[in-house]
């Protein structure tokens, strides 16, 4: 008789939720409260107060750590964080269950630096400004009333939508050429360059507007390329730049001829709502109205006084015949007292 197999004891099984809160637990008994120094990205605070953004890695540049910060920590910060600081950052690691994703729960934050990309950023704006390339006294106003308007960004981006509804609702009649260039990655500075360019080159606007929406400080790094830092100098197109939201400023913000807060703001900078050309119009047709009647009453008055010297024709050529006939009278008297004078004096000798 052959004996019975001894029992094999079945592995356990997980489930997922129950696995990651075993992984969570473990991360947080391995590491406990640690401090973490990375360069912040992508921050965002929620309407809860609760703040959201990653924590990527300023030296190496490799590696990204989601990191969640409730509403009570964050109240406590004694600065405003923002993406491309570098900070030193204490709490728990964890798997957030819901998306499976290792999570810092931050609970408190220090300044740990400017973070790289942003220092970077502090020395090209330096040396460029000490070229003069954000100069205010080279900056040019905009066309007042302009025919045509440039449009530089991303054909698919959500700004140029914007900057369209905004100029067909102020000023329908002003024609848009879009000039399409992604606002973002390696290739967006040169596109970016290359469209100022061509729109330099065809001359047919009379203003350029240069847009894209809000990001992070990486997201924008187009628009602190040294290069189309330089193209935006260059353009003899008055140029208003409009580039995320109204706390963004970028370098070719500093070196547009205007800067605007928002794309939107940019398209109301560039184009007078129609109903200003309209009463720009009537007040300068009124004006000329005005003047062409004071004009007209000051020809009136300097023909009156001509006539008022002219007086009447007819007493004017009697004045002159009783000139004449004074003048003939003493002429007549004078010959007859010569004539009388020659008389006596042929006498006289006669007499002789």
């Amino acid at each position: 008789m052959i004996g019975a197999l001894p029992d094999v004891p079945r592995p356990f099984v997980w489930n997922v939720a129950a696995l990651l809160k075993a992984a969570s637990d473990a991360l947080l008994a391995r590491f406990g409260a640690c401090v973490v120094r990375g360069e912040i990205s992508g921050f965002t605070q929620a309407a809860s107060g609760h703040c959201y953004f990653t924590l990527k890695d300023a030296e190496r540049g490799e590696g990204a750590l989601r990191c969640a910060m409730f509403r009570r920590s964050a109240s406590l910060l004694d600065f405003a964080p923002a993406d491309g600081q570098t900070v030193d950052t204490r709490g728990r690691l964890g798997v957030y269950g819901p998306r499976g994703e290792l999570q810092l729960v931050v609970e408190s934050m220090q300044r740990g630096g400017a973070g790289a990309l942003y220092e970077r950023f502090l020395r090209l704006r330096a040396r460029l400004d000490e070229e003069g390339l954000f100069d205010e006294a080279a900056k040019r106003p905009l066309a007042a009333f302009p025919k045509a308007i440039g449009v530089i960004t991303s054909a698919a981006a959500a700004a140029l939508h914007d900057v369209l509804t905004a100029l067909a609702r102020r000023a329908p009649h002003v024609r848009v050429v879009v000039y399409p260039s992604p606002v973002q990655g390696a290739d967006a500075p040169v596109a970016l360059s290359a469209a100022i360019e061509i729109a330099n080159r065809h001359a047919d606007v009379e203003t350029l507007i240069l847009c894209r929406g809000g990001g992070s400080l990486e997201d924008l790094w187009a628009f602190n390329d040294e290069r189309l830092v330089r193209a935006v100098r260059r353009s003899a197109i008055p140029l208003v730049c409009g580039v995320g939201h109204e706390t963004d400023v970028t370098l070719a913000d500093l070196a547009a001829d205007l800067r605007a807060p928002t794309p939107t703001a940019a398209a109301e900078l560039a184009a007078p709502p129609r109903q200003a050309c309209f009463d720009a119009l009537a007040a300068s047709a009124s004006t000329l109205r005005r003047r062409m009647s004071d004009a007209v009453d000051a020809h009136g008055q300097r023909l009156d006084h001509a006539a008022l010297r002219l007086a009447r024709p007819a007493d004017t050529l009697a004045r002159h015949q009783r000139q004449l006939a004074g003048f003939a009278h003493r002429l007549s008297a004078s010959g007859h007292r010569r004539l009388d004078g020659t008389r006596s004096a042929i006498g006289r000798r006669r007499s002789d």
